[in-house]
Order: structure tokens, then sequence, then C-alpha cells
């Protein structure tokens, strides 16, 4: 599945919600992120996204960073198929949203906080 797909998912997702997304190379210190999102009340979200071949732990460790300088809240996403092999720990150890997205776009909500 393609990034580019993943995005698009999301976006669709996240405004139903509320959201405002905004997809780029957003740099923040030493690293970058995909993108970021916001709602009507300042919440900002950062964004990590992950195809089958990228690697989740380098994802994990950016949006870590990312709430270390002031986001308040993180999401990965990945396909559903990579998602559902993941341990949670991690991501609620770090309160990090875990989003799957199967290949019709339906997007899977794994861990949310």
């Amino acid at each position: 599945m393609r990034e580019q797909f993943l995005r698009w998912a999301l976006k669709k997702h996240l405004e139903a919600q509320g959201f405002k997304v905004q997809y780029g190379r957003i740099r923040i210190g030493n690293f970058e992120i995909d993108g970021e999102a916001t709602d009507q009340n300042g919440t900002r979200m950062a964004i990590e996204i992950k195809t089958e071949h990228d690697d989740v732990c380098r994802g994990i460790g950016q949006l870590a960073e990312a709430l270390a300088y002031g986001y308040n809240q993180a999401t990965l996403v990945t396909t559903l198929r990579k998602a559902r092999k993941l341990n949670g720990r991690v991501f609620e150890k770090f309160r990090i949203r875990l989003i799957g997205i199967d290949g019709r776009g339906n997007v899977y909500e794994l861990l949310e906080f």
C-alpha cells in the first residue's frame, strides 16, 4: 500500500473528527514528521506514516520527540496488517495513537488516547 493512499484515508478520517490536516515534511529540532493535524481547540497532533517496508521503531522515536517538543498528541499510521502485528505496550507508554488502514481505505483506531 502506498503512502499517498494512507495519507488520503487518514485525512478523510481526521477531518470527519474536526481536525485540519496538513502534510509535508515538518521539521522539529533534528528530525521531521510527515504531517500535523489541529482542531478548533488548539490541539496539535503529530502524524507519522509508515508503509509495510518502513521502520516503525524510527517512527515511534520521531513521535516521542514531537511530544517532547510540545505536540499534544501523536499518531502512527500504517497498514492494518502491520499494525495488528505490533505490541501496544510502547504505544501505551508514550500515549501514541496507533491507526491501521486496510486496502479499502477503512481506518481502524487500534490504540487511542
